[in-house]
């Protein structure tokens, strides 16, 4: 059986012996990849993830009715809405959840750029890591290298969404009611904080979707470089 021979991978990167192993078991007729074309076939997994799961957080609902990554209320507003719902104002309650998830929805528009300049700074040792790795070690390769940058994009979108979907008017009105509520204890909550780490989570969480289909499912690979590329993951 005719086995594939990575380019100057032998003797330096994969130098492993768990590399040579998954290059001894390589299928005939999975071709020769070379070491460009297999970080393009991981990026090119990585954009599929972006382009496909992410892009669907930012349309109406994206957040709020995908059960996976819904944000619901931190423990400290969980009383804040029991109370609210006993003294007949469940639709306000609702109206409440409903727009910290649109303005997360909003904000993740403002991740893909971050995520593609990511993908492209991606070196091929990123690259073999990732092929090499768990399910979901793209996704924490982004984890690793985007949150900084998400945190410090996210946060003042984050509060900005909330003013352009009407979140800080809502919430400004349910912690009026409650604080004014007799024995209760007053509440001050950071939403904007707590909205970005929800939204973050959600993110990677749907990446991890698209990257564990790929590893797991053929007829998840659309291209004839995705196929070969996790072929060699296949074998490992």
């Amino acid at each position: 059986m005719k086995k594939i021979v990575l380019s100057l991978v032998a003797f330096s990167l994969f130098a492993c012996a768990e590399m040579q192993q998954v290059m001894d078991q390589l299928p005939q007729g999975t071709g020769y990849l070379s070491q460009a074309e297999i970080g393009s076939g991981l990026k090119e997994a990585l954009n599929n993830g972006i382009t496909k799961q992410v892009s669907k957080l930012t349309a109406t609902d994206g957040f709020y009715r995908n059960e996976a990554v819904k944000i619901f209320l931190p423990e400290e507003l969980q009383i804040v809405d029991k109370k609210l719902r006993q003294i007949g104002l469940s639709k306000l309650a609702d109206e409440g959840l409903k727009v910290i998830n649109r303005a997360a929805e909003d904000a993740v528009k403002e991740a893909t750029p971050i995520f593609v300049d990511a993908v492209k700074q991606m070196s091929f040792n990123d690259a073999k890591n990732i092929l090499l790795g768990t399910e979901n070690s793209a996704t924490t390769y982004l984890e690793n290298t985007t949150t900084t940058s998400l945190q410090a994009k996210f946060t003042p979108v984050i509060q900005s969404s909330y003013s352009k979907v009407g979140a800080d008017k809502v919430w400004g009105e349910i912690i009026t009611k409650y604080n004014s509520l007799p024995l209760v204890k007053k509440v001050n909550p950071n939403l904007t904080e707590y909205t970005t780490s929800k939204a973050m989570e959600g993110v990677f969480k749907m990446i991890a979707v698209e990257e564990k289909d790929i590893r797991t499912n053929l007829n998840a690979r659309s291209s004839d470089l995705l196929k070969k590329v996790f072929a060699l993951q296949d074998k490992k």
